[in-house]
């Protein structure tokens, strides 16, 4: 699917024209859009796949007559009880008066305000690079606000299930980390050929605030992964103290049950028996309950002494 869209009065507005218009973002390309783009615009079929392929690397292609740009943007988070988090690929190919943006799930230009003000289309690349920037960030926030949920569960659970859903965070962050330093390189190239690209004084400065966030949510990330990481491995030591602890209660009940069981197994066999007791006493059966009691007071006495030094 094809959508069209304009400049017009510093904002991004969807156009009815077609080939006319400033802007056009292809979602989901069939084969045939895709040759209408190779065809109409002359664009490398190769970098065209890429742009939807999210094992490509973030890069920057020069072509005659535009370059392109491939790089990677978060997918919007759906909380349907996998707490993962996915990365998308995406291209965007500049031309003097025309941008091609290349996507797999559209996006939106009037959701996001940093997109309120657009003067050019070589500003409005910048600002699509730093809109998934923001989006990098706000899903961080995510993943920290379920790290401290699961902190709190996991403390008091015996299940697997929070352990296996943070280190799924654990994973989405690695993924994160790879694909923001790879948006970083690309960042950087653009700089070093900002006067190949044409690119305003106003749009380089833009372009190195940009780069800063980036560095910024690259290490808010790496910090991230740090402290969950470090969450695993005490809350999997944790889940395993607790199961010896219930582990060491369960022994202690065993054996409190075995002394008793013990003493009239004992009494039970056919010899004759200690004490004075014999079959024709009337008092024998209460004589070994209180023997069994008696053991049983005495294990529950020196155990309670005796658990403090264990």
């Amino acid at each position: 699917m094809i959508k069209y869209f304009n400049i017009e009065n510093s904002k991004v507005v969807q156009s009815d024209k077609t080939e006319q218009s400033d802007i056009f973002m292809v979602i989901q390309p069939i084969e045939e859009e895709k040759k209408y783009l190779m065809n109409m615009f002359n664009l490398d079929e190769h970098t065209l796949n890429s742009s939807l392929d999210i094992d490509e690397i973030s890069r920057l292609e020069f072509e005659p007559d535009h370059c392109a740009l491939v790089f990677k943007r978060p997918c919007n988070f759906l909380n349907e009880g996998k707490l993962e988090f996915k990365v998308d690929s995406a291209g965007l190919f500049l031309f003097q008066n025309k941008l091609i943006v290349i996507v797999n799930r559209e996006f939106s230009f009037s959701e996001n305000k940093i997109f309120n003000r657009v003067h050019s289309i070589r500003e409005l690349v910048l600002k699509i690079l730093a809109g998934t920037i923001q989006h990098f960030m706000e899903h961080l926030r995510i993943i920290s606000k379920i790290s401290d949920e699961l902190e709190g569960k996991i403390s008091a659970a015996m299940e697997n299930k929070y352990l296996l859903n943070l280190f799924t965070l654990g994973k989405s962050l690695v993924y994160y980390l790879n694909y923001i330093n790879a948006n970083g390189v690309l960042l950087e190239k653009l700089k070093l050929n900002a006067s190949k690209i044409r690119f305003s004084n106003d749009e380089q400065e833009l372009l190195e605030d940009i780069q800063i966030d980036n560095n910024q949510c690259y290490k808010e990330a790496e910090i991230l992964s740090n402290v969950i990481e470090g969450l695993m491995d005490a809350r999997a030591s944790i889940v395993g103290n607790n199961l010896n602890v219930y582990m060491k209660t369960l022994g202690v009940i065993t054996l409190s049950l075995m002394i008793p069981t013990l003493v009239v197994s004992i009494f039970s066999m056919n010899v004759k028996l200690p004490f004075g007791l014999s079959n024709e006493d009337p008092f024998s059966f209460w004589k070994i309950i209180a023997i069994s009691f008696i053991s049983f007071v005495i294990f529950i006495i020196s155990w309670a002494r005796l658990k403090d030094k264990l």
